[in-house]
């Protein structure tokens, strides 16, 4: 499944308002690791429907990173309830993202 590409008009809606938590994956089209990552995140998305995993270029949503201090991609943000509840920077592997979502 490909991951919904959100910007700051879709953030309330689709993150702080979701009943399921959410995986924001804060990223750049230039970023390698960021690259790297995405299939692991599709497969993510695929294999756990508890979860919605969503991604935000940070060259188009630089308000975005700011508000939630990304300073190195990729970053990723579990939200749960409309809060952050945890964050990853770098890339990690798979079984790493499983155990970040407990």
């Amino acid at each position: 499944m490909a991951i919904r590409e959100i910007n700051h008009a879709d953030f309330e809606e689709v993150v702080l308002k979701s009943d399921k938590p959410v995986l924001v994956d804060f990223n750049a089209t230039w970023c390698g690791p960021c690259r790297m990552l995405k299939p692991t995140l599709e497969e993510l998305s695929a294999e756990r429907s508890d979860v919605v995993v969503v991604g935000i270029d940070v060259d188009e949503n630089r308000d975005l990173a700011e508000e939630y201090e990304v300073f190195s991609i990729p970053c990723l943000i579990l939200f749960k309830d409309g809060a952050e509840a945890d964050r990853s920077v770098g890339l990690v592997p798979k079984e790493q993202l499983l155990a970040f979502l407990e």
